[in-house]
């Protein structure tokens, strides 16, 4: 039997929640898809490094953001999964904002 999996679209990917912004895609994976993002989930919002006395920001559309909480809640929980996961994700899509905040 020939394996055809890489060009049969994933039915996990189609029920993933997808958000457009700056003429980028972004796939929100599970479990971050149940996140509030707020009724504009484009709004940008500034995101001050915790350790950095508000001297390094970062400027974030507010689904990120959600994702950013998450991930903090997440280490203070040390749910240490879920923050790896979303220390993942953000490293791949916002990767200038991931070194000011998170690195």
């Amino acid at each position: 039997m020939i394996d055809l999996s890489y060009i049969i679209p994933d039915n996990k990917a189609r029920n993933m929640k997808v958000i457009q912004y700056n003429n980028k895609t972004y796939t929100i994976p599970k479990p971050f898809d149940q996140c509030f993002f707020g009724s504009e989930p484009t709004k940008e919002m500034t995101v001050f490094n915790r350790f950095s006395n508000n001297q390094d920001s970062a400027k974030l559309p507010a689904f990120a953001v959600a994702i950013y909480d998450t991930i903090i809640g997440a280490e203070q929980t040390e749910d240490y999964d879920l923050m790896q996961k979303g220390l993942d994700w953000f490293s791949r899509n916002f990767t200038k904002e991931y070194m000011v905040l998170l690195d």
